[in-house]
C-alpha cells in the first residue's frame, strides 16, 4: 500500500494554538484583513501581530496576501509581501528587513512524508534574508534558506538554500549570476 489515509493523524499541537484560536483568525483573516482597504497597512500588520506575528516596521502586506497561522511568522521591518502570496506557516517562516516577496508566491513551510502509509505530515522552517527580492509566482519549499540579497526570478521554484547576493532562476532555481 502506497498510502492509507485512513491512518492520517495531525500530530498534536502541529498548529501551535488551540483550535479555537486557529479557527478565530480564519474568521478574522476574512471579515477584517482580506477585505481591508489597499492603503491600510497598519491595519493588517495590527491584525497579524494581535495573533502573534512578529511585524517590523512599515511592513507592506497586501489584502489579498495569505497567512495560515501569524504565531509562526516573522517578518522585518520595511518588507513588502505582494498581491495573493501565500505565507502557507505550518512551520515557521522567517523574512528579513528590506526583503519583497512578490505577488503569487507561495512559501510552503509544511508537506507530508510520501514514503510512510500513514501520509504523517510534517514542517519545516523557511528563512529568507534581508534585502530579497522573490519575483511573481516564486515557490519556496519546505527547510530552505534564500540568504541575504538574493534575487529569484519569476516562476522560479527554490528547493535548496541560495547563496547571498546571487540571482537564481528557473525550477530549480539555478544560479545566473552574481547581484
Amino acid at each position: 500500500m502506497i498510502q492509507n489515509l485512513k491512518t492520517y493523524k495531525t500530530p498534536e499541537h502541529f498548529r501551535g494554538r488551540s483550535a479555537f484560536i486557529v479557527q478565530l483568525w480564519f474568521i478574522v483573516y476574512f471579515i477584517f484583513f482580506r477585505p481591508s482597504p489597499q492603503f491600510m497597512y497598519a491595519w493588517r500588520r495590527f491584525l497579524l501581530r494581535s495573533f502573534g506575528a512578529k511585524v517590523g516596521e512599515k511592513v507592506l502586506i497586501r489584502p489579498s496576501a495569505k497567512v495560515t497561522y501569524p504565531w509562526k511568522v516573522s517578518i522585518g521591518e520595511y518588507s513588502w509581501i505582494g498581491d495573493n502570496a501565500v505565507l502557507y506557516s505550518l512551520g515557521e517562516i522567517k523574512i528579513g528587513n528590506n526583503t519583497v516577496i512578490s505577488q503569487r508566491c507561495y512559501l510552503c513551510t509544511g508537506s507530508h512524508k510520501q514514503e510512510v502509509p500513514s501520509f504523517p505530515i510534517y514542517s519545516q522552517k523557511i528563512t529568507i534574508g534581508s534585502e530579497c527580492w522573490l519575483a511573481t509566482d516564486v515557490y519556496v519549499a519546505p527547510g530552505t534558506t534564500i540568504n541575504n540579497a538574493c534575487v529569484v526570478g519569476a516562476r522560479s521554484s527554490v528547493f535548496n538554500d541560495l547563496d547571498s547576493g546571487k540571482v537564481y532562476i528557473g525550477s530549480p532555481a539555478k544560479y545566473l549570476k552574481d547581484r
